[in-house]
Formats: structure tokens, C-alpha cells, sequence
């Protein structure tokens, strides 16, 4: 797995196919005294279920989520010592919450803050589902991007450069193809990685081209961190506010905009 603009003093190595594998304890539906919140983001179709099911050992144990109609899949899984809950977000093309499925995905990520938000691509279709990682990159600065069936894609013709990709995106990737569990272990690794601190991701954030937006957005942005100084992602709360999102304008309106505000990490969960 390659590593994009690592720390200086991090292992240049880690995530990598040489790297020797801890073992997966797949622990089904037992999140309870879990360590880390792991998210599981991406496009319909792209084998997010069988990403889970690789790590957990479930079939897809779903509920609804709470007061909505919308499917949720939990569980669980254990790695190098510590245990992560895994929660399946729905399948989703963007987080602009014009359908339930999108506020769900949204809401989650920006109130429930994961420590990681694992993406899952489709090597065949990457340029398309690379919207909705972009997307993801503007809230949270823990992601992993697991382009999944690229063995599909391999039949086709179809590389991956996941080096280069980690590069431009400023977060670890890993090439998969979860049916044959190939990049199964790579991605744990990459997993531990970002939730323990080994790795910090710098992710890419979209610029909005236009010079004088730009300087409205930084000017927007500087505004939201003064009035609300633990923001975690003060650029996209501008973002939505200058496209008139109006649940996010009424969250700045009413302070509720704070319940975004960085929680101090459970000690149990640092390295």
C-alpha cells in the first residue's frame, strides 16, 4: 500500500504487501468496549457489503437506523489488540442530503466524528465515484480509500496507480478485490494506521477555481473557526453556507453547529 506525504519519522513501509499481517478477529455484532469507530462510505455497487462482511464475519445483520426507514449494518472486528465497530453507511453518489440515504451518510460522519471513514471505489468506475471521496475529504481528515474489484477491473484493461492516487488524495490507498479477500490485510493495516495516530492524512480539498470565491470562502472559513474554534471542518461549513445549505445555515444560526466540535479522543484509544 502506498502512503501519501507521510510524517517524517513514520514508516515509509507500513500498510505494504511485505508488511507482515496481524491476525482479523472477526467479531460479528460484539462492538461493546470497542476502541476505535470505524465508518464504511461509498457509491452503491462498489462491494461495500462485501468489504464488511470480510471484516466482521457477518452477513449483513441489518437494522434501521433510528427514526428512519434506512437500513444500517453493524459490526465488529479485532486487530493488533484493539477492537473497532464497523458501521456500514448507506450507499450514496454524493453528501448533499437531498435524499435520506445522504442525510443519514452525512449526518454520521459529521456528528458522530469516526476516527476513520473507509471509502470503497470501484477500480472500474473511479473517476465517477471519486465524487463522493472528495466529498468525504472535506469533512474528515481520517480516511482510507479501498478501491475494491480490481480484479473486475484487471480484465479489463484497467490499472491503478495506488501510489500516485495516495499522492493526490493525501491518504492511504489500498487495491482490493474483497471476494478473494486480496488487500483485506492491507487495509486493516491502513485501518490501525490512521485510528492510532501512525499515520496523518493530509487529504486534498477541493479548490473552488474562481480567485474572488476562493478568498470569500477563506474569508467564510476564518469567520466559522473564530465563532466556533473546535471545528474540525470549519472550510466545509462554509462551503455549505455560501450554497445556502439550510441545515446548515439554521445549525450556525442556532449554535447547534457545536455538537461538530472535536470531542476529546477516549483514552483507551490513543497509541
Amino acid at each position: 500500500m502506498s502512503r501519501a506525504r507521510p510524517d517524517a519519522g513514520a514508516d515509509p513501509c507500513a500498510g505494504c504487501p511485505s508488511r507482515p499481517v496481524a491476525r482479523l478477529e472477526r467479531l460479528g455484532l460484539e462492538a461493546r468496549g470497542a476502541d476505535f469507530v470505524v465508518a464504511l462510505a461509498g457509491n452503491p455497487n462498489t462491494g461495500k457489503s462485501t468489504v464488511f462482511n470480510a471484516l466482521t464475519g457477518l452477513r449483513q445483520h441489518t437494522g434501521n437506523w433510528p427514526g428512519k426507514t434506512v437500513t444500517r449494518a453493524e459490526g465488529a472486528f479485532a486487530y493488533e489488540g484493539r477492537r473497532y465497530r464497523l458501521v456500514d453507511l448507506p450507499g450514496t453518489y454524493s453528501l448533499l442530503s437531498t435524499s435520506t440515504d445522504e442525510e443519514v451518510a452525512r449526518d454520521f460522519l459529521l456528528f458522530e466524528q469516526p476516527d476513520v471513514t473507509v471509502i470503497v471505489a470501484d477500480a472500474a468506475r473511479l473517476e465517477r465515484n471519486l465524487n463522493l471521496a472528495l466529498q468525504i475529504l472535506e469533512i474528515t481528515t481520517r480516511a482510507v480509500l479501498c478501491v475494491n474489484l480490481v480484479d473486475e477491473a484487471e480484465r479489463h484493461g484497467l490499472r491503478v496507480d495506488a501510489r500516485q492516487l495516495a499522492r493526490d488524495l493525501g491518504i492511504p490507498v489500498v487495491l482490493a478485490a474483497a471476494r478473494q479477500g486480496r488487500g483485506i490485510g492491507e487495509l486493516l493495516a491502513a485501518i490501525a494506521d490512521v485510528a492510532t495516530g501512525r499515520f496523518v492524512c493530509r487529504p486534498a480539498r477541493a479548490s473552488v477555481g474562481e480567485p474572488r470565491l476562493e478568498r470569500a470562502v477563506g474569508e467564510l472559513e476564518r469567520l466559522v473557526r473564530e465563532r466556533f474554534p473546535g471545528l474540525g471542518n470549519a472550510r466545509w461549513v462554509a462551503l455549505r453556507l455560501l450554497e445556502g445549505d439550510a441545515r446548515i445555515v439554521e445549525a450556525v444560526r442556532s449554535g447547534r453547529i457545536r455538537e461538530l466540535e472535536r470531542p476529546a479522543r477516549r483514552p483507551e484509544a490513543m497509541p
